[in-house]
């Protein structure tokens, strides 16, 4: 190999290809100037990174460890075995599962496919799910439909229904879900969600669960961390089937892990045993059914992420994640704000805005002017998931950067005085979004605003080091 292609296959990113470098620059950048609060979204750490940047990347592995699809004729998957077998029993052991009652896939490369694998395997085309409206705070994957159109891949190919929250109280209505259940007769109801900020009842979804027949699969992709820690309920006691994603409150790397019961499902009246089946049907649909081969060197990351989960410092971050949540909920709605549900149990909460006269997407639009990352999310009772009444704020990220409740009544301020401006900017231009983006930065006086507190707000969040590589 001559010296010049040598020279090429090993240069850094930043002499090879430095147009891309300056956007990662700004990526980080951006992530260390402002304050990360969309719940669903993490720092992660450096042996994470490490792992993803590894030589494992270059190994192709179809197929289980001892099982690959091509290590007949190509070999060369013995320590990549080893590695898929290391987190899968660290997968285990970060939940404190019986590996003779539970096992795992760690191969899904997210969330969505993980939740579609499980589908696959297990309910077949056009069986029947229930799972949490999206407006009531459930999750794409759960089945979302609209009057005229199936939203996701789940609608259109198995038949859902959703179950909802009491519109007043924003909590889950356990008895209409029970009722439906009995009409609907569901294979799968999904306790799981993406901006519901209450411990969910296990036992009673259990409870339903076994009067219509059905399994029960717990998406804890959002506290997965929490569960991890013990500081909140476990699904795994109540369920058949539990899948998470990897990089949210368990600050690992974007991607999913499917758990699933071993061993006895149930006995009959005649001492009969029905076992379960759900490890070759799950695998099957990973892989060869949904997926072709893993990622290696993001199951490495997970290893390494379930090892961290252990340690005493992450049972710390964990409960100040749950902490930095609830001070953040009661010093919003210290400032008059409503939350639906009257705050939060978890490690996010939902802000309803129209107690203030805001629609979600302005008060996402205003805070990410000011450096403030979150998401415009649907309430209770709206109409629309294309023009929702809130924005779901978030603790994980933050508290991964060291802010604690102190810090947090500052982020409240900041919140606080965002959500005034744009209250103060709609009032002048209007109902449309497209005026009042335009206000906030044509209209000198409110521009100016912006700018004061947006400084505020990245010499605050300046304090706090992130993980990783210093300028990437």
């Amino acid at each position: 190999m001559s010296g010049d292609i040598l020279k090429t296959l090993n240069a850094n990113l930043w002499d090879a290809d430095p147009e891309l470098w300056e956007l990662i620059k700004k990526e980080k950048g951006r992530q260390v100037n402002g304050l990360e609060m969309i719940a669903s979204e993490n720092f992660t750490t450096l042996p994470v990174l490490q792992c993803l940047s590894s030589c494992l990347h270059n190994k192709y592995s179809e197929g289980l460890p001892g099982q690959r699809l091509f290590s007949v004729v190509l070999r060369g998957n013995e320590y990549i075995d080893q590695v898929e077998i290391l987190a899968q029993k660290r997968s285990l052991e970060a939940f404190n599962l019986d590996p003779e009652k539970w096992g795992v896939n760690v191969q899904p490369y997210s969330g969505s496919p993980a939740n579609l694998a499980v589908y696959t395997g297990v309910v077949e085309p056009h069986g029947r799910i229930m799972g949490l409206d999206l407006p009531d705070g459930g999750h794409l994957t759960h089945g979302f439909f609209t009057p005229t159109k199936k939203i996701s891949a789940t609608s259109i190919f198995f038949e859902s229904m959703p179950y909802k929250v009491n519109p007043e109280t924003g909590l889950i209505d356990y008895d209409k879900l029970l009722y439906s259940a009995r009409v609907f007769r569901p294979k799968i109801i999904i306790a799981g969600v993406s901006c519901y900020s209450r411990a969910l009842d296990y036992k009673r979804f259990r409870e339903i669960c076994d009067e219509v027949g059905a399994y029960l699969f717990s998406d804890m992709a959002h506290i997965s961390g929490l569960v991890a820690a013990g500081v909140t309920p476990s699904p795994f006691e109540y369920s058949d089937i539990v899948s998470t994603t990897t990089h949210k409150s368990l600050r690992g790397p974007r991607a999913g892990v499917i758990f699933f019961r071993k061993g006895v499902r149930s006995v009959n009246a005649k001492g009969e045993k029905t076992l379960y089946d759900l490890e070759s049907r799950i695998n099957q649909a990973v892989f060869p059914g949904l997926q072709g081969g893993p990622h290696n060197n993001t199951i490495a990351a997970i290893a390494t992420a379930m090892k961290a989960t252990k340690t005493p410092e992450f049972v710390s971050y964990a409960k100040q994640i749950v902490a930095n949540a609830a001070r953040l909920s009661d010093g919003l709605l210290s400032k008059g704000y409503k939350v639906v549900t009257g705050g939060t149990e978890v490690h996010m909460l939902l802000l309803d805005l129209r107690s203030v006269g805001l629609t979600g997407a302005k008060g996402e639009y205003i805070l990410e002017e000011i450096q403030i990352a979150c998401n415009k999310n649907t309430v209770p009772g709206d109409k629309s998931a294309l023009n929702p009444s809130g924005i779901r704020l978030g603790t994980p990220a933050l508290t991964t950067r060291g802010l604690v409740e102190k810090d947090i009544d500052q982020v409240v301020e900041f919140i606080d005085r965002g959500l005034k401006l744009a209250k103060e900017i709609s009032a002048k231009s209007g109902p449309k979004l497209t005026e009042f983006k335009k206000a906030v930065h044509e209209n000198e006086e409110f521009a100016k605003k912006v700018a004061a507190l947006r400084d505020e707000v990245v010499k605050f969040s300046n304090a706090f080091p992130l993980p990783g590589y210093p300028e990437y």
